[in-house]
């Protein structure tokens, strides 16, 4: 039975947490999963992933991220920020041990839960994770509609302002992403949809952090990383996942060239199979 947690940070704030409960008894020893989630999402369990992790007898826990799902807003928090928040509620929740997995927005926060946390986080799966903003243009490149994290680079109040007008662009999805949401994975689709209109303060947060330090450096991730990224991917292109692996001490590019931002979650199932071999 799935339970939800709102566990108490040390600066008095809120961190709301999904939780599927124990693993089977044959995987009790097993790191449980700490699903990072995108943005925007709620934070709140999608069916995909407990299914996958169900099939493994894996336990899953989904925080959201401040600002988003009930979870109390930290505005100008950083990507290190919200991995420290994490660390914090696994504590309180008696978790000795996890696998960091992260979509889209949450492969940065997954990233930095392992620097932060090595003596808690035993391997890590980004799936079309963004990679650290490098101050160049070319970080941009391959991206639809760039302009939200463009706007970021001015600040909260400048990706507010943009948040007021911005309208999805539909040619960030690719066919098969768009398969996907009519399908198995219509749950994230319309639960991004929901976070976007009652939490917008969760996405401009998660866009600044995106563009500024993140507080944490990837060459402090000693955990084994398995970065996948679509190579048809109009959100975070393909490149970012190469930047990702490059900066990485234990990483390990696993490029799918027909995939797009949300068709490369297909390789969740095989993603959890190469956590528990680690």
């Amino acid at each position: 039975m799935t339970a939800r947690y709102d566990v108490d940070l040390p600066d008095g704030r809120t961190l709301v947490v999904h939780d599927t409960g124990a693993h089977t008894d044959a995987h009790r020893d097993e790191p449980a999963v700490v699903w990072h989630h995108g943005s925007p999402q709620s934070g709140a369990l999608l069916a995909p992933v407990v299914a996958a992790a169900a099939a493994r007898g894996l336990r899953v826990l989904s925080p959201a991220r401040s600002g988003y799902g009930g979870s109390t807003p930290a505005p100008g928090r950083s990507v290190a920020d919200a991995a420290a928040d994490v660390g914090h509620a696994l504590d309180a929740l008696g978790v000795p041990a996890c696998h960091a997995v992260g979509a889209s927005g949450g492969g940065p926060h997954a990233l930095a839960l392992a620097a932060l946390r090595p003596d808690l986080v035993r391997g890590v799966v980004t799936l079309a994770g963004v990679a650290p903003y490098d101050g160049t243009d070319a970080w941009f490149a391959g991206m639809a509609d760039d302009g939200g994290l463009r706007a970021a680079l001015g600040g909260r109040a400048a990706r507010e302002r943009f948040g007021e007008t911005a309208e999805f662009d539909e040619t960030s999805f690719t066919e098969a992403d768009y398969a996907m949401l009519a399908g198995s994975w219509a749950g994230l689709g319309d639960d991004a949809v929901r976070a976007g209109q009652e939490w917008p303060g969760g996405l401009v947060d998660d866009d600044v952090a995106f563009v500024r330090p993140w507080g944490a450096a990837l060459a402090d991730v000693t955990a084994p990383v398995l970065v996948v990224q679509g190579g048809a991917d109009r959100v975070i292109p393909r490149h970012h996942g190469e930047l990702l692996v490059t900066g990485l001490p234990a990483g390990e590019l696993w490029l799918r060239p027909r995939d797009g931002h949300v068709s490369v979650l297909g390789a969740l199932p095989v993603a959890y199979d190469w956590l528990r071999a680690v």
